[in-house]
């Protein structure tokens, strides 16, 4: 049988409209300056989905080349990802806090030099490719390691971010990103209670970039570095926190006052555990992701290697329409694994619980996050 050379014709220039178009491998996003307004950068082809997914995690940080190459993975972090994979490939954005720099040289900043080089991080610059084939196309950088290495740590992260197209924000020098995704445009801004970084501590003026960000995207993702560090900050406490004699921020007050701003979502890490939940306004808050992937210079004992995998839905409004934690685990010894027994859902649903009684969530103990009726 012959078919009409005009369906041939259609049905090449269907498949033809059914193909993306590949990111750009050296794309440079445009990041809201202090002197200059936000610009939008298309990165990826249009969608009509209604739905959008954002996968989000704690603490990033693929091993550290200083003192000398002993704390870098044997397979220079190939693998890190690799059980995690399958659960990114579908997100719109995929998010992370870059606990470190990404830096091939170079001696720490002068007030850090008689601290413990445990605590010192310095990932080679190649480990940007690891983190664009794992799917992370967003990262924080306001936290208290990106200034391990002084500004020449700061700068060499954000230009390998920006030679790998991963969009990121958080440092006084580069407060706020814009970009778009599949026909969304997306604002992002991060804060934290350490130098060069966007502070935390300044209430008044993180509602004002929020406020200025918002007017100027569809959906607007925060995140914040805060709260006092370790297993025995599990639960929020309502108050400014203190670690190490700085003040860590009201964590709280921060996520609410953001919301009320225009945030539509609010992503915390910075404790190295996972904290509660809530949901706000309608709009969805983690309060701490706890560590995600963290090669043997950070903690993994008992709760620090809980390691959740939040997947969350939006309406193009930013509304939460619901999510999902996904457990996993590290050890010093095999890296991030799946945790059957979803220890982590477990964790922060008790933890919801006791912190916020009226949540609005429910969590059930496979991870599904749906608003309480």
């Amino acid at each position: 049988m012959k078919i009409h050379w005009l369906l041939v014709v259609g049905l090449t220039l269907c498949l033809a409209s059914c193909q993306q178009p590949q990111p750009v491998a050296n794309y440079h996003p445009v990041h809201h300056k202090k002197s200059n307004p936000p610009k939008a950068v298309i990165v990826a082809h249009d969608s009509t989905r209604d739905t959008l997914c954002i996968a989000a995690v704690g603490d990033i940080m693929l091993g550290s080349s200083y003192p000398d190459n002993s704390k870098l993975p044997p397979d220079s972090a190939k693998d890190s990802f690799k059980p995690v994979l399958k659960y990114l490939d579908k997100a719109d954005i995929v998010f992370g806090n870059l606990e470190g720099t990404l830096l091939d040289s170079g001696t720490p900043a002068s007030y850090k030099k008689k601290l413990e080089t445990a605590y010192l991080f310095r990932m080679p610059t190649h480990y940007g490719q690891v983190l664009k084939d794992a799917g992370f196309n967003l990262l924080s950088i306001a936290n208290n390691h990106i200034t391990d290495f002084d500004t020449a740590g700061s700068i060499s992260t954000t230009k390998t971010l920006d030679s790998y197209g991963i969009h990121y924000a958080g440092l006084e020098s580069c407060p706020t990103t814009i970009f778009v995704r599949n026909g969304v445009k997306y604002g992002f801004c991060a804060f934290a209670p350490n130098a060069h970084t966007v502070p935390l501590l300044d209430l008044r003026n993180s509602r004002r970039i929020i406020r200025e960000l918002k007017k100027e995207c569809d959906i607007l993702i925060v995140s914040f570095h805060g709260g006092a560090e370790g297993p025995l900050y599990e639960h929020i406490p309502f108050k400014m926190e203190s670690y190490l004699n700085g003040k860590r921020g009201d964590v709280h007050v921060f996520a609410h006052s953001a919301i009320d701003a225009g945030a539509d979502i609010v992503l915390g890490n910075g404790p190295h555990v996972s904290r509660a939940m809530e949901q706000y306004k309608g709009r969805l808050i983690a309060y701490s992701l706890g560590n995600f992937c963290t090669y043997r210079s950070v903690s993994v004992a008992g709760v620090c290697g809980m390691a959740p995998l939040l997947k969350v839905n939006l309406n193009k409004k930013g509304e939460f329409l619901n999510g999902n934690i996904i457990s996993f685990r590290q050890t010093h010894e095999n890296g991030l694994v799946r945790d059957t027994l979803n220890r982590v859902v477990k964790r922060i649903k008790l933890l919801t619980e006791k912190d916020f009684p009226i949540s609005g969530l429910d969590i059930d103990d496979d991870g599904l996050l749906t608003p309480s009726n």
